[in-house]
Formats: structure tokens, C-alpha cells, sequence
């Protein structure tokens, strides 16, 4: 059986300005790229987080039948808030530990709700760091963004 990863991310000019997101879908036999699927959209005004959560949702909102995917970010706030941070805020009504509301608690919640039917790992990885297929979800997030561009 192939093993699935997404490479998830998001870009913003300006923050908050216009952004896309981008997710690149691999299944690898070992080494070998069985298949390959790219996702990307954008919004006007939008943030950087908000762009980074959404790759992550895209992806897992685009897999047809519950899966043991990789999902590979270069947002740590993404990743751990996904392995860290969540557990805390549900058990205090989506309220940070400063007793603030959860910033992006919508996209937090979906995010949450795509994960539960999946086995998902979390990985980080530098950006802008010469990661191929890190550097392609950055530019599916480009190319997600442009519409918007002024």
C-alpha cells in the first residue's frame, strides 16, 4: 500500500493583504511516486496563518476515504497547534491559556474536524530552504494568490 503525504502552504502579501495556499499530494511505493495531486486557492484579504491552515484542510477535505497520510508544513503554528496547543483550547472553550479567544477558531475547528477520520502524522520542515516538494506548495500558494493580486 502506497504511503501518503501532503505538503502544505500558504502565502500573503502583506499580512493581512491578498494569499493562496497550496498543498501538493504525493503516494510513494518507497521511493517511487505512484501518484501526484496539486491544490490551491486564494482569498482577497486574507493572513498567512489563515493561508497555512488551509492548505493543511484542503488536504485532508481531499482525501476520499479515511487514510494514514504525512502531512509535511513549514508552519510551525500549524503543527503545533494540531499536536500541542488544541487539546488545551477545547478544554477551555477555545480560549488561549491567557484566557484570550483562539485566533482563527474556525479554520482551527474544520482543520480539527478534517484530521478525525484520518491517521495523520505532522512533520516540519525549514521554508524557503530547498525542499522540493516543500518549495512546489509554495508555489501552488503563489499561483493561488495571484487572482487576488491587485
Amino acid at each position: 500500500m502506497p504511503e501518503l503525504y501532503a505538503y502544505t502552504d500558504g502565502a500573503c502579501s502583506g499580512n493581512p493583504g491578498p494569499g493562496g495556499w497550496g498543498a501538493l499530494l504525493i503516494a510513494r511505493d518507497g521511493d517511487k511516486v505512484v501518484k501526484e495531486r496539486t491544490l490551491k486557492g486564494g482569498a482577497a484579504d486574507t493572513t498567512n496563518n489563515r493561508m497555512e491552515l488551509s492548505a493543511a484542510i484542503k488536504a485532508l477535505e481531499a482525501l476520499e476515504r479515511p487514510s494514514k497520510i504525512t502531512i509535511v508544513t513549514d508552519s510551525s503554528y500549524v503543527k503545533d497547534g494540531l499536536t500541542k496547543w488544541i487539546f488545551g483550547w477545547k478544554k477551555n472553550g477555545w480560549k488561549t491559556a491567557a484566557k484570550k479567544p483562539v485566533k482563527n477558531v474556525d479554520l482551527w475547528k474544520q482543520l480539527d474536524a478534517a484530521q478525525a477520520r484520518h491517521q495523520v502524522s505532522w512533520e516540519w520542515v525549514k521554508g524557503h530552504a530547498g525542499h522540493p516538494e516543500n518549495e512546489r506548495a509554495d508555489e501552488l500558494a503563489r499561483e493561488g494568490m495571484a487572482p487576488y493580486k491587485k
